[in-house]
């Protein structure tokens, strides 16, 4: 039973990472369609999300299968949850590579607004933290996972900087409005790839440590706050409507 797990955590590994393979390349081909407006290479990276689509499926399907037939415990049970996380999230980067590309489709049939917008540099951080994230699952290392979460503000700055310019624009230019909205949206959802590659990243830490980083911000500021377990009840609350979980 356990050389039968460890094969199945091994074709696992394969998978995962044959997945992760495909939406990093779909990825950087819509970011590269939406900052050249190449309306074909946007439509080439539409019609790849398919087979991504198909192979989330199967992993998450392998995963339930697992679980069910070998019952995994402390480590590989870690892992196989860690999978299931992680697979859910690069479908979910695969979906935003897409709205990307629409993006870039739909701008490149619209006149181009005079504006400072520097996608390149925001989206060349996002792809970096998702390598990263990818990479820190690969090698189980946390360290690299932990640079990716500190990563996240930079982007998140960016996309603030960029959304108050793109503001600015539309309020100077509103004849320049729907290509701004487009380039906004793009913005946006660089932004949210950046929070899935940190989703990542916390995953691993949770598969190699066991310790949901969040988690372990929550506890120290509870602890910070004087709080341990459940908060204090108002007055007006009950003790036990509390034990009912009302």
């Amino acid at each position: 039973m356990a050389t039968q797990l460890q094969r199945e955590i091994g074709n696992l590994k394969k998978s995962i990472l044959t997945l992760s393979a495909l939406v990093e390349d779909n990825l950087r081909r819509a970011l590269d369609a939406a900052e050249r407006r190449d309306e074909a290479l946007a439509t080439e990276a539409i019609e790849r999300d398919f087979p991504i689509d198909l192979m989330e499926v199967d992993v998450e399907e392998d995963c339930l299968k697992a679980l069910a037939l070998y019952q995994p415990v402390a480590g590989d049970l870690r892992f196989i949850v860690t999978t299931i996380k992680i697979n859910t999230t690069l479908e979910r980067i695969g979906d935003l590579a897409v709205n990307i590309a629409d993006r870039g489709r739909a701008l490149a049939a619209m006149e181009q607004p005079v504006v400072a917008f520097d996608m390149g540099a925001m989206a060349a951080k996002a792809q970096h933290m998702v390598a990263s994230a990818l990479d820190a699952l690969v090698r189980s290392d946390t360290a690299i996972a932990r640079a990716v979460l500190l990563a996240d503000d930079e982007v998140d700055d960016l996309d603030r900087a960029l959304t108050a310019t793109l503001q600015a624009a539309a309020r100077q230019h509103p004849e320049w409005l729907d290509p701004l909205i487009q380039l906004l949206q793009i913005s946006r959802f660089i932004e949210r790839v950046a929070d899935h590659a940190t989703s990542i990243a916390e995953d691993v830490i949770y598969m190699v440590e066991g310790e949901i980083p969040r988690h372990s911000v929550k506890r120290a500021v509870a602890e910070a706050m004087g709080l341990n377990g459940h908060p204090a009840l108002p007055p007006s609350v009950p003790p036990e409507v509390s034990e009912r979980g009302l």
